[in-house]
């Protein structure tokens, strides 16, 4: 059984404590939001490690009274081992687990990208069903659904979509959805019944406050143009498009609603979405040098999914796992059934890691 650092332990509960008697001296609103933001992130972890400190002791006691005179005391303190010992083994891991290093960015909202990939009409409709796959998930989550930018498909679907899912939590779940997503089946437009093979990416940036990432209003070009409109009276007849190039970086955003003042909010929210994935893209980098996550880098170039619809099945290639509910996930019913396993290996990958450190 592994060991839980107990000076690590001990360190966190002072530091709980230490908070809920800052909060308790009433000091001004920002150092009262500060505190209770850390107090809150310790919060799931305080007190399984108060349960985990009381069977430590528990156990202890029971030990003595086993080495003790009294028979039926020993008797019955050993039967309260046997209880005790699996508790403790059950909270020694959920506490390492509450141990991990937090990615920063996991209670984020995000902002995905959806592109046809290579496989022409058939790509962009293999891309609009990705789209309503995570805008039912999005939906079942609580979370809100927003179209930042679109281009639609000749024959359905999208050559490219850019939404928002707003909702606490939303980057933990859909970060493991980054990368190529390949689609197998037959065609509507194929007279002979062959498959066909396309692909669309997927891109899921956390979505982050001006507060996350500076951007000097020097280093942006800013610029107006026509947006596309739908033909006849709808053509869009003023230029309220808005491309914005972060100059430093080389990054161009553009957002084109009928809204010129919308479409600069949406044009600076992708902006920063993208600034700061660049930055911790490079974190993550010089992390994964030292080891290979085990689920993948989560790079929209690699190619992480197949979706069989003749076979019915759905294979995520990082671990390995296939699901013959190809119908129950495409529509984000069944999405959470690749995304725990997921996780679980993530978290196994950082276990591992840990304790070659230790």
């Amino acid at each position: 059984m592994a060991l839980l650092p107990q000076e690590k332990l001990e360190a966190l509960e002072l530091r709980f404590v230490t908070l809920e008697q800052g909060m308790a001296a009433n000091p001004d609103p920002e150092t009262y939001v500060k505190l209770a933001k850390e107090y809150s992130d310790l919060q799931p972890i305080i007190e399984p490690i108060r349960q985990y400190q009381g069977v430590l002791e528990a156990i202890v006691d029971a030990q003595e009274m086993i080495g003790g005179d009294d028979k039926e005391m020993a008797q019955m303190a050993q039967m309260e081992l046997e209880e005790l010992e699996p508790r403790r083994e059950q909270l020694v891991a959920d506490i390492r687990l509450l141990l991990l290093p937090k990615d920063a960015a996991d209670d984020k909202s995000v902002i995905v990208e959806l592109r046809a990939g290579t496989g022409g009409d058939e790509a962009a409709l293999f891309a609009g069903d990705l789209f309503r796959m995570y805008q039912r998930y999005a939906e079942l989550n609580r979370w809100k659904v927003e179209v930042l930018e679109q281009s639609e498909g000749e024959m359905g679907g999208y050559r490219e979509i850019v939404m928002s899912i707003t909702g606490v939590g939303a980057y933990a779940r859909l970060k493991y959805e980054s990368g190529v997503h390949r689609v197998q089946r037959v065609p509507d437009t194929e007279s002979q019944g062959r498959i066909h093979t396309s692909a669309a990416t997927v891109a899921v940036l956390p979505d982050v406050e001006d507060v996350d990432i500076e951007i000097r209003q020097e280093d942006l070009r800013i610029d107006t143009m026509r947006a596309s409109g739908a033909g006849g009276q709808q053509v869009n007849t003023t230029d309220s498009a808005v491309r914005i190039t972060h100059e430093p970086s080389g990054i161009v955003v553009i957002a084109s609603e009928k809204s010129q003042n919308q479409n600069r909010a949406r044009a600076m929210k992708l902006l920063r979405a993208k600034l700061y994935d660049e930055q911790k893209s490079a974190q993550d980098k010089e992390r994964a040098d030292a080891r290979r996550d085990q689920v993948g880098s989560g790079d929209r170039s690699e190619r992480i999914r197949t979706y069989n619809f003749p076979q019915g099945r759905v294979s995520d290639h990082r671990i390995n796992l296939t699901l013959y509910k190809l119908d129950r996930v495409i529509a984000g019913d069944s999405l959470d059934e690749l995304i725990d396993p997921l996780i679980t290996e993530h978290q196994a990958a950082q276990l591992a890691a840990m304790d070659d450190v230790s």
